[in-house]
């Protein structure tokens, strides 16, 4: 396999560590070497491996978490990093989201899960409004 191909079933296994609320494979999936971040939509930002599986340790024992669907997947690599940027799927809306991933003894491991809402598209301006920075 490619390594394009490794990386998005990587990602693929972080989602359905999600939809299956399997604490083991959300574990799993994410480096036990490097450091980790993750930024939940509307949260702060978390660092390190202990804060970050205790959030999503959280979200999957809450049995009001909506399933995800991602889609749209577009991969890039760049030596031992691979960048995955995707749609997420939920029940009233849409997530961008980009999951980064990291060669980690021979598997491509999450080392940052990034969420954040989409705007629907007759939300959306068609040019940012006066100082707008991103």
């Amino acid at each position: 396999m490619s390594d394009r191909d490794l990386v998005l079933a990587a990602n693929a296994a972080f989602y359905r560590a999600f939809c299956d609320r399997d604490p083991v494979a959300m574990e799993g999936v994410w480096s036990r070497t490097d450091e980790v971040l993750c930024v939940h939509p509307g949260w702060r930002a978390l660092y390190g491996r202990d804060e970050v599986l205790a959030s999503w340790f959280a979200i999957l024992a809450n049995p009001d978490a909506p399933r995800i669907d991602c889609r749209d997947e577009e991969v890039r690599v760049h030596g031992d990093l691979a960048f995955v940027l995707c749609i997420e799927d939920l029940p009233g809306g849409e997530m961008s989201a980009t999951n980064v991933f990291a060669r980690e003894e021979g598997a491509w491991r999450l080392v940052h899960h990034h969420a954040g809402p989409i705007a629907p598209e007759d939300d959306e301006p068609e040019e940012p409004p006066p100082g707008f920075l991103n």
